[in-house]
């Protein structure tokens, strides 16, 4: 995270200071859900969880070197208190990007794909400038503005992962970190229980390409017609990707060897490179497709 004080932090989240001596000192760490991960400088989130509660484990992070704790209550050590702990680390991961205008946000949301899609933009985006993008499935909540948190003053590329549990879940998760680009893999049937019908997944994942800005970019998987409809959802420019004729970043001649890796010619209007995948499964085309078109 980029410096901050615990004076700025508190503004930032609409908290007050509890226990804080000195309201200028800095964060100059990472900010950590597990105390057990603090390193000096650090700024350690309690949270009340359902077998643990962060808050017993306040004083050991501080004793860790954490500067502070985003905290519910006042917990004996240098505190930012306020009322919904989930609620303030979004607002403070909103606050430290609004203070990066340099870094480009891009967000993958899919039924399937978008931890392998992600890995696959971060190794690509890394060639072009210093990227940073969640080590795992960090798509939610918690672990979304924790993966903001993550960017600092060099960062240029933020990869976000976006899951949804409903509709209005991945607007939320937008207006946390407003991306520039968007990629939607594909809309299947994993959490039709949740959801009732494909229809309704194609309308979560779709909150994506609408939070777009006009100079932004949507790529959208033109061999999935629930996504390639959503190119009517958004102002910014539509990029289809996909093995379909049409298809602006396309595939051709995709083959599978016998440990399952492919192959195929990736056709663009600037011209066709043969591609080889190290990564195994037909699936991996479009993933592969999709961070190229972003790249």
């Amino acid at each position: 995270m980029i410096p901050l004080t615990l004076a700025e932090v508190a503004a930032a989240v609409g908290g007050t200071l509890a226990d804080v001596p000195d309201p200028g000192v800095r964060v100059t760490g990472d900010v950590e859900l597990d105390s057990r991960r603090i390193a000096p400088g650090g700024l350690f989130v309690a949270l009340a969880g359902e077998r643990v509660d962060g808050h017993e484990h306040a004083a050991g992070a501080v004793a860790a070197g954490a500067v502070g704790v985003l905290a519910a209550r006042p917990v004996g050590s240098p505190a930012v208190v306020v009322p919904d702990v989930p609620a303030a680390l979004a607002a403070l991961a909103t606050a430290v990007l609004a203070r990066l205008p340099g870094v480009t946000v891009v967000g993958v949301t899919g039924s399937s794909g978008k931890t392998s899609t992600k890995d696959l933009l971060a190794q690509l985006l890394a060639g072009l400038g210093p990227t940073v993008a969640p080590p795992g499935s960090f798509n939610n909540e918690l672990g979304h503005p924790y993966t903001v948190l993550r960017a600092t003053a060099d960062t240029r590329y933020l990869v976000l992962e976006k899951s949804a549990r409903g509709v209005g879940h991945v607007a939320w998760l937008t207006r946390v970190a407003r991306p520039r680009i968007g990629v939607v893999l594909n809309v299947g049937s994993a959490h039709l229980g949740e959801f009732g019908s494909r229809e309704a997944i194609a309308l979560a994942k779709g909150e994506l390409v609408e939070a777009l800005p006009a100079d932004g970019v949507a790529v959208l998987n033109a061999d999935d017609p629930l996504v390639r409809a959503m190119a009517a959802r958004t102002a910014a420019r539509v990029v289809l990707v996909g093995e379909a004729a049409d298809a602006d970043v396309r595939a051709t001649g995709v083959e599978l060897d016998a440990h399952g890796l492919a192959s195929y010619e990736l056709v663009t209007a600037a011209g066709s490179v043969p591609v080889r995948l190290a990564v195994h499964g037909a699936h991996q085309v479009g993933n592969s497709l999709s961070a190229a078109a972003v790249a």
